[in-house]
């Protein structure tokens, strides 16, 4: 253990200025036995630190490395576990406890025995030792306590004590001085113990010679103490004079934490009492205005909304706790609350006698202005009811109840009010529509101010087309008026119509978006959600999608509507429950008194439907007039509808020509008449659908009744009619029919083509049906020259084929040929010169193959025909002429 002592304070404490005092080899209770050395230093510099290190033996050399540090004065306790009997286990309680086992009993006593004699000296009994033997800390001690911390002692600790750097130079100066130190130790040593007699003897002879200096010290010291004890009297009778001041002082600052804790009382008490006062104070000038006030004068009505939001203002003032249970603020409360319920009455009252006074007005009805289609304004009315309009905001956040009970009782009488105007506008809109005269009333069944229709609206009638020249009569073959005929409508009427219904319309649409913009102002119901107060009617009808739909009073008041537009709407379909039912039978009306009028309707209502959506998408005039045009687009498209089926169910004489089909012209007088309704419309696309089912049923059609014609030849037919569809569409310039203007000039070609080829093939039969014999040889394999040989086609043949057709029969065939087109084709279309020019460019045609085939396939043989080109253009030009 010494060697290994010595090598731990070699290697591991002196490069660190410190001296080992104790070592015990130990490992941890209870655990593998890993052993490690626990060991006692001191530093040798002042101030002197003591530690217990943790040393342990390293795994891949012969030598030690410092695990851990305590420091000494970390410990608390010392546990040996016991003290009557040998036990190598012991305890040492720093931040935690550690168990320690100790290679034996004695390397753990003597460990024990150096840490208590540090605690000892440098510690002052700090450290607790347990369960340590008493006898154990005696022997460490024999001489008593005063010896523990003597030099002799810490030697006795310590077997060995390495010299410190200063003492090995003092040594060896001494060695130096002294010659035979080192051959002659004894006699060095006797010579160095005389010298320290002689320095013995030297101390005591200066502390002798140094008495007297020191009892004159004594005696300063002495009168020192006096001083002392002279200025500790003072400082005792200064303390005593303080001590009565700071308790003066005390009483001083508790009089006046008072005096501060009295004014912070009285400051918010003022405060309390002037925001009562300041919040919960009615002025007497407030309080006459809202018992008394005039509701009818705009100074009263202005004293009144100051007096209002004046009492709401009190109302809602956020009270402070405890202030409910001032006798005064409630007594204020009640006086809010019943000034409250009488001005709410008040005000009740007062607009609902304006409104009942106004549903019952009749200066404003058209019964006196039936004159000229118009509504009557009611912006003074609105203009007067917006003075209220902060009162009903008022009423609105204090008695929800009262504002619902004004808004049921304005929709009522305000509807009847509506109601009379807009069954009188629309009378004397269907009279101008109709005519004035009773003939016109009993033929369109105007009855009074019901203004609805009772004649019959049937399906179209069936029309049988006679052939006929006139285009008039043509067009009357379309329409379907009832009893009226078509010669009764021209542009006049239509022109008159459409005005009437703009007319309509723009009247109808100022005065819905007056009603709902009032509605919104004076109602207050542009901004926050509210739940729709119910409206008090018998029955509602709720026109969504156009159909009105009953619900029960019951079913009425459970609804609620999400936001104040909704309620803004579901007023004004109250308010103007009869305007699409009005409308409806107005454009019933028109598309009786001509189908035509559906364009016009479209036109005009897709417009001001697109304003209102521009407007308000979700408004009640959007709204309505979105479900008219739904059905004004459906009597548009039954219209279209009629149209095709009549050109299905047109009939064609057998005794006449065909010529111009009357749903060809009928289409063209359509195609106009649209083009000039809806230039620049929004609805473009519905007339390019209309127009596409229209051009697809006439092209089918023009084929049917072609292929069903006797007394005209089909390709006459359809000739004729495409090349008047081709010219239609070339003038009108409709972009969405250009593929079917393609296709009309296609068709109109190909069967003039036809038609004249068809014709041409009788008036040179024979040399046709020769030279047709002559083409078959050769496409049979007989060489051309070598055709004259054949007993059917030589020349012999050819002569006498040749000779049946003299220039003087051809010019009778012609002849006859002209006249027999022209009794093919109509007058109408002017196509005669056409076709009998192209007749001449095929004749042309034809006799210069004949010629061709003649050089080919007789060579050399002189034969012509009797007639040359410039004879038949002589024939077809005199026959023109002469016709």
């Amino acid at each position: 253990m010494t060697a290994i002592k010595h090598a731990l304070q070699r290697d591991i404490f002196t490069p660190n200025d410190e001296r080992l005092l104790g070592i015990v080899n130990v490992c941890k209770a209870g655990k593998k036995k890993k052993n490690c050395f626990l060991c006692a230093t001191v530093t040798t510099e002042r101030p002197v630190q003591v530690k217990v290190v943790k040393v342990k033996k390293s795994d891949k050399g012969d030598f030690y490395k410092r695990q851990q540090t305590w420091e000494l004065r970390d410990l608390t306790e010392v546990d040996a576990k016991d003290a009557s009997k040998e036990n190598p286990e012991f305890d040492l309680h720093f931040e935690k406890v550690y168990r320690w086992l100790a290679s034996s009993t004695a390397e753990k006593n003597s460990f024990i025995s150096c840490i208590w004699k540090l605690n000892q000296r440098y510690l002052r009994k700090k450290v607790e030792f347990v369960n340590v033997s008493s006898q154990l800390l005696e022997e460490s001690v024999p001489s008593g306590e005063s010896q523990s911390v003597a030099g002799g002692d810490e030697d006795a600790l310590d077997d060995y004590q390495e010299l410190s750097t200063r003492e090995e130079q003092d040594i060896e100066s001494m060695m130096e001085m002294c010659e035979y130190a080192i051959s002659n130790a004894e006699a060095f040593a006797e010579q160095l113990s005389r010298e320290l007699q002689v320095l013995d003897g030297a101390n005591i002879q200066s502390i002798m010679a140094s008495e007297k200096q020191v009892n004159i010290l004594m005696q300063l010291l002495d009168e020192a103490l006096g001083e002392v004890d002279t200025i500790e009297g003072k400082l005792s009778s200064y303390e005593e004079m303080l001590q009565s001041v700071k308790e003066q002082m005390d009483q001083i600052s508790q009089s006046n934490r008072l005096i501060q804790i009295s004014n912070t009382n009285n400051g918010k008490l003022l405060d309390e009492i002037q925001f009562l006062v300041n919040y919960m104070d009615l002025s007497k000038g407030h309080i006459r205005a809202l018992q008394e006030g005039d509701l009818t004068s705009p100074k009263g009505i202005e004293a009144c909304i100051n007096a209002s939001e004046a009492l709401l203002q009190c109302m809602n003032v956020a009270l402070r706790p405890g202030h409910e249970k001032l006798m005064a603020v409630t007594q204020q409360q009640l006086l809010f609350a019943e000034l409250r319920d009488t001005f709410a009455r008040r005000l009740t009252n007062h607009l609902n006698n304006v409104f009942v006074h106004q549903g019952h007005d009749q200066s404003s009805t058209l019964s006196q202005h039936t004159a000229e289609l118009t509504l009557p304004k009611h912006n003074p009315l609105h203009r007067d009811l917006l003075r209220y309009a902060k009162l009903m905001e008022w009423l609105k956040n204090t008695h929800r109840e009262k504002y619902e009970g004004l808004s049921r009782t304005y929709v009522d009488y305000m509807s009847r009010l509506y109601e009379r105007e807009i069954k009188d506008f629309f009378e004397v809109a269907k009279i101008k529509m109709a005519g004035t005269t009773k003939e016109a009333k009993g033929k369109f069944g105007l009855h009074g101010s019901s203004g609805k229709l009772t004649g019959s609206t049937s399906s179209l009638n069936k029309l049988t087309v006679q052939g006929s020249n006139s285009r008039r009569s043509q067009s009357s073959s379309l329409l379907d008026m009832g009893n009226m005929s078509a010669s009764d409508l021209d542009v006049a009427d239509r022109t008159k119509f459409d005005k009437i219904f703009e007319q309509v319309l723009s009247e109808l649409e100022p005065l819905c978006l007056a009603e709902q913009d009032f509605i919104s102002k004076f109602f207050k119901l542009q901004q926050h959600p509210a739940v729709i107060p119910p409206l008090a009617q018998p029955e509602t009808e709720e026109f969504d999608g156009g159909a009105p739909s009953r619900i029960p009073p019951q079913a009425e008041h459970r609804h609620s509507l999400s936001s104040e537009k909704d309620m803004v709407r579901h007023m004004m379909n109250k308010i103007f429950q009869s305007i699409e039912t009005e409308l409806n039978s107005l454009i019933a009306l028109g598309d009786k008194i001509d189908s035509f009028n559906s364009l016009y309707m479209l036109v005009k209502m897709s417009h001001h439907v697109w304003t209102a959506e521009n407007v308000d998408p979700a408004s009640y005039l959007s709204t309505t007039l979105g479900n008219v045009l739904v059905t004004v687009k459906r009597n548009f498209d039954k219209c279209i509808s009629g149209q095709i089926r009549q050109m299905e169910e047109v009939k064609i004489s057998k005794k006449s020509k065909v010529g111009i089909l009357p749903f060809v012209t009928n289409f063209e007088e359509f195609a106009e008449l649209a083009e000039t309704i809806f230039r620049n419309a929004e609805r473009r696309g519905d007339l390019d659908k209309a127009y596409v089912k229209l051009i697809r049923a006439v092209f089918m059609n023009v084929e049917k009744v072609a292929s069903e014609s006797q007394k005209t030849p089909r390709d006459v037919v359809m000739m004729e009619n495409f090349h008047h569809i081709f010219s239609t569409l070339s003038r009108l310039k409709i972009s969405c029919l250009d593929a079917e203007r393609r296709e009309a000039k296609h068709k109109y070609t190909e069967h003039l083509q036809s038609y004249v080829i068809n014709s041409l093939g009788q008036p040179l039969e024979k040399l046709n049906h020769f030279f047709e014999g002559v083409e078959a040889r050769v496409a049979q394999g007989v060489r051309e020259e070598e055709v004259s040989y054949q007993l059917a086609f030589n020349k012999q043949e050819l002569r006498k084929v040749i000779k049946e057709y003299p220039g003087k029969e051809v010019k009778k065939g012609l002849d006859n040929l002209y006249k027999k087109v022209d009794k093919h084709l109509c007058e109408e279309e002017s196509l005669l010169q056409v076709v009998w020019h192209s007749m001449q460019d095929e004749f042309i045609r034809q006799y210069k193959h004949f010629e061709d085939l003649i050089g080919r396939c007789y060579p050399g043989s002189g034969i012509t025909m009797e007639f040359t080109i410039q004879d038949m253009l002589e024939y077809f030009s005199s026959i023109a002429q002469s016709h």
